[in-house]
C-alpha cells in the first residue's frame, strides 16, 4: 500500500493546456487538487482556480506532481493563509 496517496490530503497539479479556460488557469502554474473520485472517474480533476473557487477541468489539462511532504505542508500553509485575507 502507498501511505504517501493514503496521507495526502491535497495534492498538486500543473497547468499544461487552457485553451477553454484561459481567464480561468494560467499554463505552467500549479494549481492545489481536491480530491473527488466521481470526476476523475469521469476524466477530470477538481482544481481550485485563479478564482480561488474549485471547479472541474479536464484531467489532461494537468501534470499531476508529487512533493516531498516538507514542501507540500508549506504550500498548503500558503493556501490556508491566502484564504483566511481573502475577501
Amino acid at each position: 500500500m502507498d501511505t504517501t496517496t493514503t496521507t495526502r490530503v491535497h495534492r498538486f497539479a500543473i497547468c499544461v493546456d487552457n485553451a477553454q479556460y484561459p481567464a480561468s488557469l494560467e499554463i505552467h502554474k500549479m494549481y492545489r487538487l481536491l480530491p473527488d473520485a466521481e470526476a476523475e472517474r469521469e476524466g477530470d480533476l477538481r482544481i481550485v482556480d485563479e478564482s480561488g473557487e474549485d471547479y472541474l477541468y479536464p484531467a489532461n489539462y494537468f501534470l499531476l506532481v508529487d512533493l516531498p511532504r516538507e514542501i507540500a505542508t508549506v504550500l498548503n500553509r500558503s493556501f490556508a493563509h491566502i484564504l483566511q485575507h481573502a475577501g
